[in-house]
C-alpha cells in the first residue's frame, strides 16, 4: 500500500514502441516511489531509457507507443488519463524540463507571452499580476533585465538562457514533482551552479519532489539522496545516494563511476565500460549486461535478474546473482586485450 507520504507510485512500467513489423519493448517493469520532498537521481547511458520513463508516465509518447503499467499519482491512476485529466497534471502538479529547450518553446511568441500563459493555466493569474510574477521568475533563473527580456523571442536568447526560460516556466505551476532532464547542459559553470542551487532552494521551501536525470554524477552526487541506476530499459540499481557511491553493488555502477576521471592522485588512464549498449530488439537473453560484464558467468544468462537486498537495512537493491563476488577495484586498469569502444557520455 502507498504511504501517506508518497507523492508518485510507478509500478511494472512498460513501454513498447511499434516499428515496421512488429512492437519493441524499450521498458521492461519499471518500479519507482517517490515521496513528496524527495530528490532522486536516475543515471545510466543514452538509451537506457531514463526519459521515456517519465514521457510515458505524462503521455507526452507518440501515437506509435503501447505503455502498460502503472502510474498512481497520490493515489490516482494517471496512466491513460484523458487529455483533460493530463492538462491539469502537466505542469501543475507535475513539471518537466527538457533537454532541448529550442523544441520546447514556441517560436512565434514572445517569452513574456509564454510565461504569461502558463501562469495563467496553473495559477490563474493574468494582467499585470501575471508580469510581475514572469518578472520575479524570469530573474529568479539569473536572466538580467527581466522586464525587456520579456518582450523578447526565443531566437534573441542563446541556447543557456532558453534553458534557463525553460526551467522558470516549469516553476510557474508551483508544482509537486518537478522532473529534470539534463537541466544544465547549455549553461557555463557558473551559471549551472546557481540554477542547481535554485532547484534545491525551491524544493526545499515548497517540500517539492525533484527527478534529476542527469549524465553528470557529480552532480547526481550533489543533488540527490537517492539514485536509481537503469540500463536496457530496466532499474539494476537502486540506492541512497552516499551509498551507491561508496558502495556500488552491480557491476554496470562500478564502470560508470569508475569513468569519472580522478583529480587528484597520479594520473591514469581513463577507464571507459567496453562495448555500448545493445538496441532494445535484440538484447541478449539473461541479464543484459553480461556482453559487457567483467564477472558475468554461466548462472548470468539463464534469467534477467531480480532486484535484491545489497546492503543490511534493505533500502540498497540491486539486479545482479553475483552480487556476493568480488568486483574489480575501482581505477583498476583493463586488460589489453580489451578494447574500448564505448564511453560514458
Amino acid at each position: 500500500m502507498t504511504g501517506s507520504t508518497d507523492l508518485m507510485d510507478i509500478r511494472g512500467l512498460t513501454v513498447e514502441f511499434e516499428g515496421r513489423y512488429r512492437f519493441t519493448r524499450a521498458l521492461h517493469g519499471i518500479d519507482i516511489t517517490l515521496k513528496r520532498g524527495e530528490a532522486l537521481g536516475i543515471v545510466g547511458e543514452s538509451g537506457c531509457g531514463k526519459s521515456i520513463t517519465w514521457m510515458a508516465v505524462l503521455g507526452l509518447l507518440g501515437r506509435n507507443a503501447r505503455v502498460g503499467g502503472s502510474a498512481r499519482l497520490e493515489g490516482r491512476e494517471i496512466l491513460g488519463a484523458d487529455d483533460a485529466r493530463l492538462s491539469e497534471i502537466r505542469g501543475g502538479r507535475i513539471a518537466m524540463i527538457f533537454q532541448d529547450p529550442s523544441s520546447s518553446l514556441n517560436p512565434l511568441h514572445k517569452i513574456g507571452w509564454q510565461l504569461g500563459e502558463a501562469l495563467r493555466l496553473h495559477q490563474g493569474l493574468t494582467g499585470a499580476a501575471a508580469r510581475r510574477e514572469a518578472e520575479r521568475l524570469i530573474d529568479r533563473v539569473g536572466i538580467a533585465n527581466a522586464r525587456q527580456r520579456l518582450g523578447e523571442y526565443p531566437h534573441e536568447f542563446s541556447g543557456g538562457m532558453n534553458q534557463r526560460v525553460m526551467i522558470a516556466m516549469a516553476l510557474a505551476g508551483n508544482p509537486d514533482l518537478l522532473v529534470a532532464d539534463e537541466p544544465t547542459t547549455a549553461l557555463d559553470a557558473t551559471i549551472q551552479a546557481q540554477i542547481l542551487d535554485l532547484l534545491d532552494d525551491l524544493r526545499r521551501e515548497r517540500n517539492m519532489a525533484l527527478v534529476l536525470i542527469s549524465h553528470d554524477l557529480g552532480m547526481v552526487a550533489e543533488m540527490t539522496e537517492r539514485v536509481v541506476v537503469m540500463y536496457c530499459g530496466r532499474i539494476v540499481e537502486d540506492s541512497p545516494t552516499a551509498d551507491l557511491f561508496d558502495n556500488p553493488a552491480h557491476p554496470y555502477t562500478r564502470g560508470l563511476i569508475d569513468a569519472i576521471p580522478s583529480i587528484d592522485g597520479p594520473r591514469q588512464r581513463l577507464l571507459a565500460i567496453p562495448g555500448s549498449v545493445p538496441p532494445p530488439d535484440r538484447l541478449p537473453s539473461g541479464c543484459t549486461f553480461v556482453p559487457r560484464c567483467a564477472v558475468a558467468g554461466p548462472e548470468c544468462l539463464r534469467a534477467v535478474p531480480t532486484m535484491i537486498a545489497a546492503g543490511t537495512d534493505g533500502r540498497h537493491r540491486a539486479a545482479c546473482v553475483k552480487l556476493g563476488d568480488i568486483l574489480p577495484p575501482a581505477n583498476a586498469r583493463l586488460p589489453a586485450s580489451v578494447e574500448i569502444t564505448a564511453e560514458l557520455v
